[in-house]
């Protein structure tokens, strides 16, 4: 491996020794050699020197859709990683939402095949559900040997409650993570958009709070008859929040999520009838979004995650009510939460998911594994088409005003860095 050697970094990292400094790093390897000032260059090694650079512990996002194997169309393994890397992120956490969906040991192997020698690392989440339809278990354990960090069936909630139990219980055997989306369909009906007064205004069927917080209810009440691990991701009402805090002060392993979408944006934008604004769960009022926000400064909420989910133009460029949820959200994430987020919350919330699915955090410190993500901190920008590196451009975050940029990492002994710097 080549030797990386990056100039005038100022480290945020509050467990490193280095936390608020400006150094020099110096990594052979993949390990971190030197740490320091005015540190020399080798013969053989890459330079970098980019103003006002910026470093932490590698970004994880627990939520990212891909398509392969199936939807290729959509989005490639190889692409998404690409993407992933140069929109700052180590590590990502795949959904299993492809054709076939990812539900036994063979699939598991197949993507960490396809994601092998990249620089940013592809852990699977295994479908709880044969196929995802929510009535048989998967081969769970099978799926955890192969290389599966969590089990659940994305933007799909379990229905019936005796299979959410028997999952939490099983999954304690080989200490895994239960991933519970959560939404009572019989509550949703045929709701596509929030529930309030802009989709009155437009005629839209709404989904009510209640459809997500009944389910919360009744997962974290199952949590806490079987113990386990439970994980809810991109909550989006203040029931759920109200809930989950509650479960946390009774000492449930619970953890939860929020997608950026829904901390950025609320459902104002509905009013031109924009699909790329269809997403699930929906984008809710303005009230709703700031006590999202609140949640996460407060520590309610674990982490954030992209949510990212490529969609190609045949299924979202259409009437409203049939275009499929989803938004691709890579690309935006840092820039979108630094309009709403201070830095340093920002990049709490982007690394905590590590340590709630059980994957190893690295600190900066001579010795340890360089897993860094790059960025600038400054500068404003507005997100454009051209600015998507997703083979899907159904970004909810085109036209949005944007503050710093990610510009790439290093990690498994590569470095990736944006080509506009």
């Amino acid at each position: 491996m080549t030797t990386v050697l990056i100039k005038n970094v100022t480290i945020i990292d509050p467990e490193s020794s280095f936390h608020n400094q400006k150094i020099d790093l110096k990594i052979k390897d993949g390990i971190f050699t030197e740490i320091g000032n005015n540190l020399s260059a080798e013969n053989d090694s890459i330079e970098v020197n980019i103003p006002n650079l910026h470093a932490s512990q590698g970004w994880f996002d627990s939520s990212v859709s891909f398509g392969e194997p199936g939807y290729e169309e959509r989005e490639t393994i190889a692409n998404g990683l690409k993407t992933a890397a140069l929109s700052g992120f180590t590590a990502v956490a795949l959904q299993p939402n492809s054709h076939p969906v990812i539900d036994n040991q063979a699939l598991v192997k197949f993507v960490l095949d396809k994601a092998q020698h990249k620089a940013t690392s592809l852990f699977p989440i295994g479908s709880l559900t044969i196929n995802s339809e929510g009535s048989d278990l998967a081969e769970l354990y099978d799926m955890k040997n192969a290389g599966a960090i969590a089990f659940g069936d994305y933007q799909k909630a379990i229905q019936n409650a005796n299979v959410q139990k028997i999952a939490l219980q099983y999954v304690q055997d080989f200490d895994s993570l239960v991933i519970s989306f959560c939404q009572d369909n019989s509550v949703k009906g045929k709701g596509i958009v929030h529930e309030g007064i802009i989709s009155t205004k437009l005629g839209l069927k709404g989904i009510p709070a209640l459809a997500e917080a009944l389910h919360v209810a009744r997962n974290l009440y199952l949590l806490e008859y079987t113990g386990g691990k439970m994980h809810i991701p991109t909550i989006s009402t203040q029931e759920s929040i109200q809930l989950i805090k509650e479960a946390k002060a009774k000492g449930l392993n619970v953890s939860c999520s929020v997608a950026i979408h829904n901390l950025v944006l609320n459902d104002d934008v509905l009013t031109g009838f924009d699909s790329r604004y269809k997403v699930l769960p929906p984008l809710r009022d303005e009230a709703t979004r700031k006590a999202l926000l609140e949640a996460v400064l407060d520590g309610t909420i674990d982490c954030i995650t992209s949510d990212h989910n490529p969609l190609d133009i045949e299924h979202k460029k259409l009437e409203f009510d049939l275009a499929k949820d989803g938004t691709i959200g890579l690309e935006s994430a840092f820039g979108a939460l630094l309009t709403i987020l201070p830095l340093e919350i920002v990049i709490s919330k982007l690394t905590a998911g590590k340590k709630v699915f059980g994957l190893s955090q690295n600190i900066i410190a001579k010795g340890n594994k360089a897993e860094i993500s790059l960025f600038t901190p400054t500068g404003n920008w507005t997100f454009e088409k051209e600015n998507s590196l997703s083979k899907s451009k159904n970004s909810a975050f085109l036209g949005q005003k944007m503050k710093g940029k990610a510009i790439g990492i290093y990690n498994n002994g590569k470095l990736e860095i944006n080509s506009l710097t």
